[in-house]
């Protein structure tokens, strides 16, 4: 496809909101099922029974429906029921990937009541050809979008979005 006015007009329009401090973005081609069953793997696990937590480390790998994130390490909190989880905080070069779609920052947290995921530290985003950069990333598991933060920069191809 040909750079044409309208990809031109585009550019320019995306260069203007690059510079803002914010910038809504679409994470995968779906909408994630965030009542899927959320499987965790690790090389360790060490369990607090007295504050309803668990903690997960080296090589985590934790799966739900179609996303895939990966940490060194992964603190699960519990609601009142055991087997609810109510939260997962990733740290140590968090990986997220969701179909074509993949994200890398310092730390995570996935409420999974609300379907929201908020990444934070040199956020880098990279959806195909295109990437994105900021300092911290919202993601909407539930509506498939996004909000990225804090010196947002942009590099996309033409035509290719």
């Amino acid at each position: 496809m040909a750079f044409t006015f309208r990809s031109f007009a585009f550019a320019l329009v995306l260069s203007a909101t690059a510079a803002t401090a914010q910038q809504k973005i679409a994470f995968g081609d779906l909408k994630q099922d965030t009542t899927l069953p959320v499987e965790v793997q690790a090389d360790q696990l060490a369990v607090n029974n007295a504050d309803g937590s668990a903690v997960f480390s080296g090589n985590v790998v934790v799966t739900q429906g179609e996303m895939k994130l990966a940490a060194g390490e992964v603190r699960v909190t519990y609601g009142t029921q055991k087997n609810d989880i109510q939260e997962l905080v990733a740290s140590g070069g968090v990986v997220v990937t969701n179909l074509g779609d993949a994200v890398e920052a310092q730390g995570a947290v996935y409420t999974i009541d609300s379907g929201v995921i908020v990444l934070s530290g040199d956020v880098l985003l990279t959806q195909g050809p295109s990437a994105m950069a900021g300092q911290k990333l919202t993601i909407n598991l539930k509506d498939g979008t996004g909000v990225m933060e804090g010196r947002v920069t942009t590099t996309f191809v033409p035509g290719g979005n």
